[in-house]
């Protein structure tokens, strides 16, 4: 029995109850609320229900515990329910009962943990987009890591999912590359507003290569040769590093086909005409405040060159028009003012401001002997996608990324994550995986095979804590989704891991000596086997492998 199956169970025994009782059945919910208590001799779940309803209900809340204890108590597959505190219920459930959860993680495989309630979703998942103006940093590379994941989830959970890149292609910082760019080739410093780093000259090396003449161009010429080839150069190592780190997009979108379609001058017009749009100080200005942001903003500047915002008006405009009905945005720590401006947009042009949700991811700090590290060579003091992979690997990495909510600043131990120890969090759930496969190895060599038949045998507390923490991932992923937080996933895995250690440590699955196979060795088994099945499927979602060799 699953948490789910179990809220469900208590919802339909607590409405019988409220009924016999003569009270207001509508008060009851769909699905009664379990947790896992912390000690173990305070039951496998706990519910709250009676605090909950019964005040509302008019009875004391210990009262109506005590109504629903005996009531639980007599359901099928609960073993007993008794009173705790001032109104908790504790509940122990039949072994027959829990066990259920092997044979549905076996019978799902792959599919185990995955849902439908996000089936109406159709989003537009933007994350990383990146200025194609140097290699990818830290922060770019905690995105592309944890939105690839939360993308997985949501998947799971039954979205439409397109994960795209925001190629900016238009502005100012473009002009500074080039100029970056041209000065290298000619042997010149680097623009006083220019990017540094050994890359430039690389990339300003190939473009020589390719276009011998382009030094004897005329210089607007050669600037936009620089432009063009260097940008070009700059994606394809992005995306060729963001493949090999796990991360694909199905779109890429140029910043600069918003203004070349037209699509920036359509909305303008649109919201002038709507009377989103007005005109001061020679300026265009959003009436973004009438919307909740924190003052309007101007979208044509007075000397009548569009602002950013133009862009990101005309850009949300296009994910609508394609179907979306769901835009997230991840962004990083400098970008909080954000989230009101794109809400205000999506209202000022007609929609839900629920359409738009912003995510604000925070900074990341490598660090080794609790000292900050500086280790690229190609791009100065900036750390970057492809100097982290090489410490650490793309597990190891993507892991260590995607674990911490993305609300709070991290620090990766580099030492940390290169230990082959139980220190290492993804080696942890890594290694558990590992030791479940050479498990099943050695199993097949004795011709011993899992069996659900003899489950009702599981009745140690180690393994009741490994079957309930198995029930329990269903519930993990679609929170995961709900909240945007792929890193539940992790922090998951790591619980089921230590819960599969301590099984492993005290519950001895295969026969030792001449000892001959028997009916728990079978069941215990089946109870590896669906351990090793969620491991391998948490690990998916978050884009780590599963290692059968370790």
């Amino acid at each position: 029995m699953t948490p789910a199956d179990l809220a469900a169970l208590l919802s339909a025994v607590t409405l019988t109850v409220v009924r016999d009782h003569g009270l207001d059945e509508t008060l009851v919910p769909d699905a009664v609320g379990v947790e896992r208590p912390r000690h173990a001799d305070h039951g496998d779940y706990s519910t709250n229900i009676a605090l909950q309803l019964g005040k509302r209900l008019g009875v004391a809340p210990r009262e109506l515990a005590g109504w629903l204890a005996d009531a639980f108590g007599a359901a099928d597959g609960i073993d007993k329910a008794e009173i705790a505190g001032p109104g908790f219920v504790n509940i122990w459930l039949a072994a027959a009962a829990q066990n259920t959860v092997i044979a549905a993680v076996i019978d799902q495989g792959e599919a185990y943990g995955r849902g439908d309630e996000l089936g109406t979703a159709v989003i537009n998942l933007e994350f990383v987009s990146a200025n194609p103006t140097g290699p990818i940093h830290l922060g770019g590379t905690r995105w592309a890591a944890v939105g690839d994941a939360l993308g997985r989830v949501l998947a799971a959970r039954g979205a439409q999912v397109t994960r795209e890149y925001y190629f900016n292609d238009h502005g100012t910082q473009i002009d500074r590359f080039a100029r970056s760019l041209q000065a290298a080739a000619l042997g010149e410093a680097t623009p006083e507003d220019g990017y540094a780093g050994d890359y430039i000259g690389e990339i300003a090396g190939t473009v020589v290569a390719a276009v011998p003449d382009v030094l004897d161009q005329p210089e607007d010429q050669r600037l936009e040769t620089f432009r063009s080839r260097g940008v070009e150069l700059m994606f394809d190592h992005i995306k060729t590093s963001l493949h090999e780190f796990g991360t694909d997009f199905d779109v890429f979108t140029h910043e600069d086909s918003m203004f070349t379609s037209g699509l920036v001058e359509a909305c303008i017009d649109e919201l002038k005409g709507n009377g989103n749009l007005y005109e001061k100080d020679g300026a265009w200005w959003l009436r973004s405040t009438s919307f909740g942001d924190d003052k309007d903003r101007v979208v044509i500047k007075s000397d009548g060159n569009a602002a950013y915002i133009a862009g990101d008006i005309a850009y949300y405009r296009d994910k609508r028009n394609r179907g979306f009905n769901l835009c997230i945005y991840m962004l990083g720590a400098d970008h909080h003012g954000y989230i009101s401006r794109l809400k205000a947009a999506a209202a000022a042009l007609g929609d839900d401001p629920a359409t738009v949700e912003v995510l604000i991811g925070q900074m990341v700090n490598l660090v080794r002997d609790g000292k900050p590290v500086r280790m690229s060579k190609r791009a100065g003091t900036v750390i970057t996608l492809d100097d982290l992979v090489e410490a650490v690997g793309v597990d190891g990495s993507r892991y260590s990324l995607i674990r911490s909510s993305v609300d709070v600043n991290i620090d990766i131990d580099l030492d940390l994550l290169v230990k082959q120890s139980n220190d290492n969090p993804v080696y942890y759930v890594q290694y558990a995986h590992a030791r479940l496969s050479a498990l099943g190895r050695n199993a097949v060599e004795l011709g011993l095979t899992a069996d659900l038949a003899h489950v009702d045998l599981l009745d140690d507390p180690a393994e009741g804590d490994l079957i309930r923490t198995i029930g329990d991932f269903d519930e993990v992923v679609a929170t995961a989704a709900a909240l945007r937080e792929p890193h539940r996933v992790c922090r998951y895995l790591e619980t089921l891991a230590g819960a599969y250690h301590r099984f492993y440590a005290h519950c001895r699955v295969l026969p030792q000596g001449d000892e001959e196979p028997a009916d728990i060795h079978r069941a215990r088994l089946a109870l590896c086997a669906a351990t090793r099945q969620v491991l391998a499927n948490g690990l998916d979602l978050v884009g780590v492998s599963a290692p059968e060799r370790m």
